[in-house]
């Protein structure tokens, strides 16, 4: 049976996983990220890839990392939130765990998870995920291969233009998806409801204490199952922004199957329920017609690891 390592590196965490080629994780391994060291995270993705090494015989690595990676699969050019930039990853761990390594976007794994394993499973070529956590990421899948670009970054679906000369995004530009359909905006939302009525947002203001700055996007969640109305009414609004951005997604490429992912799915239907209702509406006409349905990710916090195990094995 053919084994194969994923890793999948963030801000706080690196983890690694022993998948075979049904998508099932047999063993992991987890480790801090050292994310302002370099060297240090480097090291630490060598030794947990080498502890899993050690009780399996794996052919290859896959390694998902947020930020840009070049098309050669191998340096990372830029990562927000790791201290990486021009990183030849690839052959510094390469050389550190003697088998083959690969290197690819996290949320290009993610999304390649699903298409092989998870929600998008039965889709026969054509899929587009949006991971929505603290930014907006993405994912395409055309003729069955992961949709890469002439430079290896492609599909940054946080980054199309949702509202002209709108807010500053992280990335230059004014008015990206990102910042009004993603965790960061969710917050942003609820903090901004509780200051304009604060008597419908008790539920929100009361574990941050009363004070609209304090409130996180656990406690918007919370609160919104709760029932808190300025809670669910930010949900509803990234839900208004994200399912506009899938349309658009939709009206390009025509997919099978479009699958909204990231961290701030676990808050379901309070999701995923005006997402849908905004994705209708934004299709307009073509709603009538066959169109690429919206379904929920299903792999989780394995995503990333079952993904870049499987785009190893590629």
């Amino acid at each position: 049976m053919s084994l194969t390592i994923g890793v999948d590196i963030g801000g706080t965490k690196v983890l690694g996983g022993v998948v075979d080629p049904s998508g099932k994780v047999i063993e992991t391994c987890r480790r801090p990220t050292p994310a302002d060291d370099v060297a240090a995270t480097r090291d630490v993705i060598v030794e947990v890839v080498n502890e899993l090494a050690a009780k399996h015989e794996v052919e290859a690595v896959g390694i998902g990392a947020a930020g840009w990676i070049d098309a050669t699969r191998s340096t990372v050019l830029f990562a927000p939130n790791l201290a990486w930039r021009d990183e030849p990853l690839r052959d510094y761990v390469q050389a550190g765990v003697k088998v083959p390594v690969v290197v690819e976007n996290d949320a290009n794994v993610a999304a390649w998870a699903e298409f092989r394993y998870g929600a998008a499973e039965d889709a026969d070529d054509s899929m587009v995920m949006f991971t929505v956590g603290t930014g907006i990421g993405g994912g395409i899948v055309l003729g069955g291969q992961l949709l890469r670009g002439a430079h290896g970054v492609a599909a940054e679906n946080g980054h199309m233009l949702a509202v002209p000369d709108g807010q500053l995004c992280g990335c230059g530009r004014l008015g990206c998806l990102e910042q009004y359909a993603s965790g960061n905006a969710l917050v942003r939302y609820a903090r901004a409801g509780a200051v304009a009525m604060p008597e419908r947002a008790k539920l929100l203001l009361e574990p941050a204490g009363g004070e609209p700055d304090a409130i996180t996007g656990l406690m918007v969640t919370d609160a919104a199952r709760a029932g808190d109305e300025v809670a669910v009414e930010a949900f509803a609004q990234i839900g208004s922004w994200l399912g506009k951005g899938l349309a658009d997604i939709v009206q390009l490429l025509d997919p099978q199957v479009v699958v909204v992912g990231g961290g701030v799915i676990d808050a379901g239907e309070l999701l995923m329920g005006p997402t849908r209702l905004s994705y209708q509406e934004a299709l307009a006409q073509r709603a009538r017609l066959q169109h690429a349905e919206l379904r929920p990710a299903l792999l989780g916090n394995n995503a990333g690891v079952i993904g870049a195990a499987d785009l190893a094995r590629t």
